[in-house]
């Protein structure tokens, strides 16, 4: 129950200008109750949804036993938490377009080593014959060329944000910010993402386009599948990024094992020969107990649409259970690092 206060005057004494608050009976029913309450002189309103009263009820300043439970509005929590990621996602686009030279020479990087590796995967499939595991001339050519504009986008290497600010001990800044390290991050990279898609996945593909002869889906539908395995591919790749990352936390050098990610990286995930060169049984391995061939050899088989429509459902399926079972443990490995985190220095 509320009352009102005013200033005391200059020479009486504090308490003479105080009013008492006048006390009300209430008597509120099982239902919706208007509520006013007081909080640092400001008057603020809640809506309560009273479930049972004790003897006594409400009556003035005298709080007999209720319970009441406060109806929260989720919708202002939410639209306020994607505005944020939003916020994230925009920051991290803006933040990779100020290095407009080594967009650059990083696309002609991507398009002279497409010339290099489409010659060597021709000559694979001239010497098993012109077919090499139902890769003709132009399904490598695809392979090659798509490949060499997911490589920026999906990014395996050359990450070493978390692990640097970890070992330098700014990573208290990130602990104190509201959004947790691993969904800030995860913003920022998928706005350098969407900013590798314009400037690092449409040139080697425009190029290898112009000079080889590439296969086109035949339904129009698998770019939207390819497009939603290629967000997939992003955070899969973010989360392992991150755990590998995570690893400073209790290893002080990382070179030992960002050294075993780019090679287990790049070999088991299709990027530099596709994965059906390999024995079936070794693939089948791979596919389902480790999430490499998630982050480019099926984003690969969706566009080139080397399986129906049930086998891209299936591999979108899979890919977004790793998605969002590496999401979980990425959220668990940080809150135990938090635990375990011992920043010195002044």
């Amino acid at each position: 129950m509320g009352g009102s206060a005013r200033r005391p005057t200059s020479g009486g004494p504090a308490c003479a200008g105080r009013r008492r608050s006048r006390s009300r009976r209430v008597s509120p029913k099982p239902g919706q109750v208007y509520v006013r309450t007081r909080h640092g002189g400001y008057r603020g309103q809640a809506n309560l949804r009273v479930e049972s009263l004790g003897p006594d009820g409400l009556e003035g300043s005298r709080v007999g036993s209720v319970t009441a439970t406060a109806e929260r509005r989720l919708s202002t929590g939410i639209t306020a938490y994607t505005r944020t990621f939003w916020a994230l996602i925009a920051g991290g686009y803006r933040r990779y377009f100020t290095y407009r030279q080594a967009t650059v020479a990083g696309a002609t990087t991507n398009i002279v080593f497409g010339f290099v590796k489409t010659y060597v995967l021709f000559a694979v499939a001239a010497g098993a014959g012109g077919v090499a595991q139902g890769y003709g001339s132009q399904q490598l050519a695809t392979f090659v060329w798509i490949g060499q504009g997911m490589l920026s986008v999906v990014l395996f290497w050359r990450w070493t944000e978390l692990a640097d600010r970890i070992r330098t001990g700014d990573v208290a800044t990130d602990l104190l910010r509201p959004v947790p390290p691993l969904i800030a991050y995860l913003g920022a990279d998928l706005g350098r993402a969407g900013h590798a898609m314009i400037t690092r996945f449409l040139p080697p593909v425009v190029v290898g386009a112009l000079v080889f002869d590439l296969s086109v889906p035949a339904s129009g539908l698998t770019y939207l599948l390819f497009a939603l395995s290629l967000v997939l591919a992003v955070i899969i790749s973010f989360t392992c990024r991150f755990l590998t990352n995570a690893a400073a936390y209790w290893i002080l050098d990382l070179r030992g094992v960002m050294a075993a990610w780019a090679v287990s990286s790049g070999v088991l995930s299709g990027l530099f020969f596709p994965l059906p060169f390999l024995p079936r049984p070794v693939v089948v391995v791979l596919q389902f107990a480790t999430p490499f061939p998630c982050m480019f050899q099926n984003p690969l088989d969706i566009l080139t649409e080397r399986v129906d429509l049930a086998g891209q459902l299936r591999l979108l399926a899979l890919q977004l259970a790793w998605a969002i079972g590496l999401l979980a443990i990425g959220q668990a490995v940080q809150r135990r690092a938090e635990r375990k985190l011992v920043i010195q220095g002044g």
